[in-house]
């Protein structure tokens, strides 16, 4: 092959790769960040960061041989600052602070966690639930026998809760999903159905619960299906469908949605929104690029597919992303929120 073929090559290589990074960098700026591949590549910015990184490296050193000398020194320069760049975007979204504010009277303390069917046990979740003063509990893949046993774990510490469950069959947990209420909120009936897949996410359940007497927020425990071959269609109608749980009143949302923020790109109704009117807490804690999935990994370098959001009558005083029962059987990790009543203007 001569000289002139190999930099023609060079050159297209050259160009394939800094698209590709451009694309990765800001998917939505092309509408990629809901493509097959790409969107599962674009949830794990970090993970790909930290790729990008070692591979300039690598460049780095294959720089030192004479005919590559040019092409690899490109690279280095390509990667380097698609490395920069991603870097500064999670940093905006923030690595992680577990500070949390006194919690008021009417503060709201929510926990999220796919337990991979129940694979934690009951005891598990209740001892954290019960560590974090959590008031709801939003558990995908948890069935409602392990949903009850958590209840009747945290009522003998004096922490009783309601248990709500939607299934649409019982022969795998995973297509279940838990969501538990604390009293103290009130009376809370469920308002989702299973019959209608028009009035739920497509492949795995959703649980919405909302105040009998109308006096406090309605609560979504989500579950998006996700994004693999075979259900990209399902993934995005269900990321549609969620974002329209959240369009007016009172709304706290939780849940494995899997799927990061800049997977949702677009379907927030205002530029601080996420998903209709509803913020994502970690975006607005500091804790945006703090990966819940998969627990087998530093949480630095995986996807935050795990979120809680609420309408703008909350504010965020806390979150924390619970690497502390990494390894105890589930595939995420849980989060954390505490959420206050926005202070009225004026």
């Amino acid at each position: 092959m001569g000289l002139t073929m190999l930099k023609f090559l060079g050159a297209v290589v050259t160009i394939a790769v800094a698209v590709l990074l451009l694309i990765i960098t800001w998917p939505s700026l092309f509408g990629f960040h809901t493509t097959w591949i790409l969107a599962q590549v674009i949830s794990m910015r970090s993970l790909v960061t930290a790729g990008a990184v070692l591979a300039a490296v690598l460049f780095l050193l294959l720089a030192a041989a004479r005919p590559l000398r040019a092409f690899a020194g490109t690279m280095v320069v390509l990667l380097v600052a698609f490395a920069i760049v991603n870097v500064v975007i999670l940093n905006g979204r923030g690595f992680g602070t577990v500070e949390f504010a006194d919690k008021a009277p009417d503060s709201i303390t929510v926990m999220s966690w796919n337990t991979l069917g129940d694979a934690p046990g009951s005891a598990a979740v209740a001892k954290l639930a019960v560590e974090a003063d959590v008031d709801v509990i939003s558990l995908p893949e948890t069935t409602q026998e392990t949903g009850i046993e958590i209840a009747e774990a945290m009522r003998d510490v004096g922490r009783p809760m309601w248990v709500h469950t939607e299934w649409f069959d019982q022969i795998s947990p995973a297509r279940s999903t838990t969501v538990l209420v604390s009293p103290d909120l009130g009376d809370y009936t469920k308002v989702t159905s299973n019959e209608e897949r028009s009035e739920n996410t497509k492949v795995l359940p959703t649980v919405i619960v909302k105040p009998i007497n109308g006096d406090g927020p309605t609560i979504v425990a989500a579950h998006a299906v996700a994004p693999i071959d075979g259900q990209m269609e399902n993934w995005r109608d269900d990321l549609d469908w969620l974002s329209n749980q959240c369009v007016a009143g009172s709304v706290i949302m939780a849940g494995d949605f899997n799927a990061t923020v800049d997977n949702m790109a677009g379907l927030g109704s205002t530029d601080e929104a996420t998903l209709g009117a509803c913020v994502d807490a970690g975006r607005a804690s500091g804790n945006g690029a703090v990966g819940t999935w998969p627990s087998k990994i530093p949480a630095l370098l995986g996807a935050p597919i795990d979120h809680v959001m609420a309408t703008p009558d909350w504010t965020v005083t806390g979150m924390r992303v619970a690497t502390e029962v990494d390894g105890t059987g589930s595939d995420h990790r849980p989060v954390i929120v505490q959420l206050s009543r926005t202070p009225a203007e004026g």
